[in-house]
């Protein structure tokens, strides 16, 4: 029978015919002459009551576990090999589709009156006082046994999730929830604020993923252990750890090594890297132009002249341009002018035309470039690099040099330390065993890579390196999307996906990023972002309509807590209202003043049902959220309440227990054979090989790994 208003929180009546049913069934199963029945009757009436006593307990039941999930949910972990997985599937946690009931189950149990049913007892408030009065007394063994965390104990703490339990509490029969791997290409973005179980939930993720043999890549800018750990184990529980990448600006004796302006489509992606961090706000965008284009003409240059770019190569030729044009200008002309140096005698010209002179002191350049320009021009050659190169040193070298200083002190930070091995490899050292990576041969061999950006220790270069990443995958991302996916991979037509997860991702955002989620899906990108607030990520933009767009283009919402209206907005004006009822009391009674009749008054009493629309959620809701709980937006707007598991390390012989069983590893893949040779030309016709290295560490890289616990013999050895 369906009611008007369904009511959890009434009295649970239904012990008593369950008592009731119980009792009489027990009397006919002992004695059935009591009741006149015979022993063929008795039984199977007996039988029936208990049936109506069970159905009558578990409706009892139901009603008590609706209340006690209202104060507390049950604990809920799950080790390394329970993560539940499918190749079809996304496991997001476990809940239920949120509809009209649940709002009306969360007003009700939010009216003044029922404020018993979410509010702990007096005597649970008590053993917390109590506690704290004999922490250091000689009851200090009663305080243990209150807080004790087991079912028998009456007044056992709450769990340390904080927020309001009642959000989850008002659906008892809660199951697990998936979602279609399909929608991962149309991208997630997980909201919430610090230590809720954002970076716990991108584990569950990024196992699946690996599990399923996606290509894995994970930024990580505060660089969390646990994380790193989580994807190294994963790895090794797959039998994948040799396809496993470790990038770390903070450990850059054992990280591997990448050059983030080394890939590209387009020469101009260099420029577009390197450049694009620089201020372009007001009179800055004009400075940011001319250091762009500046760094442009030295790329197409020094990729002319056969040498990879790198933030190393792009600054020594940035503070010394003559020296590369130079080069390129010769190589140039003994390509189209043939015996040009026969005629070249800038010295000699010099004597004989003073306004050479003049003008290398004028421009701060040599004798020799003045002159090699007043060859070509005397001989009317052209060539576009060749024009820009010129045009570089037609202006005064201290005048330039304040154009583009915006440009050094970016590129110092990027050069300097250990730091700058990493981010500006040299493919010719034999002595540096650290492997060097690039996204495409991660691609092609379904590596996992692991991105720790160190940002609370220099937060910019952090930034820096995170964009210049994220724009070589969207680079790669048009190469698939323009070549089909399969392009540079050994897998055949299908293809593999690329699961890219990007914690705290408004640190990393860029321009680039919204090419990447708005063309990536095509190419076989999955791209799942974490971040704290909506706020975060417009702010470093700079463009609330370019931030709407990025939102735009991820269409898998998940909220855990957040601590602003604004970013909780974002899910609660998504979602329809609905109507909930609410019952009003009403009573009258009146006075009969006929004296002829016998009544003295009339009384009336009446509950009357009134219904009016309601937001399905408010932004509150979102921000009294227990730590991993969450709203899901998910497959086209349906709103799922999650509770996400706590992935319990414990035991587990694929975790290792600190960062020196992964260096430890880590160095013992890095003694590998020596980098194949290259010519001058070779980095352009050929990929470079992931494990480039070789020969013995040197002194200091043998002194860090000693601190690690890892003693390194030479090569091939062991830990």
């Amino acid at each position: 029978m369906a009611y008007p208003v369904e009511n959890l929180l009434r009295t649970p009546v239904e012990w008593f015919p369950a008592g009731v049913s119980f009792a009489a069934a027990a009397l006919l199963a002992a004695r059935p002459g009591w009741f006149f029945l015979p022993q063929i009757y008795a039984w199977p009436t007996a039988a029936g009551l208990l049936l109506v006593a069970g159905l009558r307990v578990s409706q009892a039941l139901a009603l008590a576990r609706y209340r006690r999930n209202l104060r507390r949910l049950p604990d809920w972990r799950v080790s390394a090999d329970q993560i539940p997985w499918s190749t079809r599937m996304v496991f997001l946690g476990r809940g239920f589709a949120w509809d009209q009931r649940h709002t009306q189950r969360l007003a009700d149990v939010r009216k003044p009156f029922n404020a018993r049913f979410r509010k702990p007892t007096r005597l649970y408030h008590l053993a917390r006082r109590l506690e704290l009065l004999t922490e250091h007394g000689p009851l200090a063994g009663l305080a243990r046994l209150t807080r004790a965390d087991h079912s028998l104990n009456p007044v056992r703490p709450l769990p340390p999730v904080g927020g309001d339990p009642v959000l989850h509490g008002v659906e008892p029969n809660e199951h697990d929830v998936w979602m279609d791997v399909g929608e991962r290409v149309g991208h997630t973005v997980v909201l919430g604020t610090t230590r809720v179980g954002k970076t716990r939930f991108a584990e569950i993720l990024i196992t699946q993923d690996i599990r399923r043999g996606d290509v894995v890549i994970v930024f990580d800018p505060k660089g969390d252990a646990d994380l790193l750990r989580r994807v190294y184990a994963e790895a090794k529980r797959c039998g994948r750890e040799g396809e496993f990448r470790f990038f770390h600006l903070g450990w850059p004796e054992i990280s591997a090594r990448y050059n983030p302006v080394g890939h590209f489509a387009r020469v101009t992606e260099v420029a577009t890297r390197t450049a694009g961090p620089l201020p372009s706000e007001g009179q800055s965008a004009a400075f940011r132009q001319f250091a762009w284009r500046y760094v442009n003409v030295l790329a197409r240059a020094m990729v002319a002249l056969g040498q990879k770019p790198s933030y190393d190569s792009i600054y020594q030729n940035a503070a010394n341009a003559e020296g590369l044009a130079l080069a390129y200008l010769e190589s140039w002309l003994n390509r189209v002018s043939p015996g040009w140096q026969e005629d070249f005698n800038p010295e000699a010209r010099a004597g004989a035309d003073k306004s050479l002179q003049e003008q290398a002191k004028k421009t701060g350049r040599s004798l020799k470039a003045i002159g090699m320009m007043a060859y070509i021009r005397d001989h009317d050659l052209h060539d576009p690099l060749g024009d820009a190169l010129m045009s570089v040193l037609s202006n005064d070298r201290t005048y330039f040099e304040k154009l583009v200083s915006s440009l050094y002190p970016l590129l110092e930070k990027l050069t300097t330390g250990k730091m700058a091995e990493l981010i500006s490899p040299d493919y010719f050292n034999p002595d540096d065993t650290r492997s060097i990576f690039d996204w495409m041969q991660v691609i092609n061999q379904g590596g996992i890579v692991y991105v720790g950006l160190d940002a609370l220790s220099d937060y910019e270069v952090a930034g820096v390196v995170g964009n210049a990443m994220f724009a070589d995958l969207t680079s790669i991302a048009g190469k698939i999307y323009k070549f089909g996916v399969g392009y540079g991979q050994s897998v055949g037509e299908g293809g593999r996906r690329i699961s890219i997860h990007a914690d705290e991702f408004n640190e990393l955002i860029g321009d680039e990023f919204v090419p990447l989620l708005n063309k990536a899906g095509g190419a076989g990108f999955q791209v799942t972002v974490y971040t704290q607030t909506w706020s975060d990520v417009e702010a470093k933009i700079g463009n609330r309509a370019k931030a709407e767009q990025v939102a735009g283009n991820l269409n898998t919402l998940l909220m855990l807590r957040v601590k602003n209206a604004e970013t909780a907005e974002i899910l609660t004006n998504q979602i329809e209202e609905v109507e909930i009822v609410s019952t009003t009391a009403a009573s009258q009674a009146a006075d009969e003043n006929n004296p002829l009749d016998f009544t003295d008054f009339t009384s009336r009493n009446e509950d009357r049902l009134t219904s009016r629309a309601v937001p399905m959620l408010v932004p509150a809701d979102l921000v009294k959220l227990p730590k991993g709980q969450a709203f899901a937006l998910i497959e086209g707007g349906r709103l799922m309440k999650l509770r996400l598991p706590l992935a319990d390390a414990r035991d587990d012989p694929m975790m290792p227990e600190n960062l020196v069983k992964i260096a430890a590893e880590m160095a013992q893949r890095y003694q590998a054979a020596a980098p194949a040779e290259f010519g001058p030309q070779g980095w352009n016709k050929a990929e470079d090989p992931v494990d480039s290295g070789g020969g013995e560490p040197d002194d200091a890289y043998r002194g860090f790994l000693a601190q690690l616990g890892v003693t390194v013999e030479g090569r091939g050895s062991g830990h």
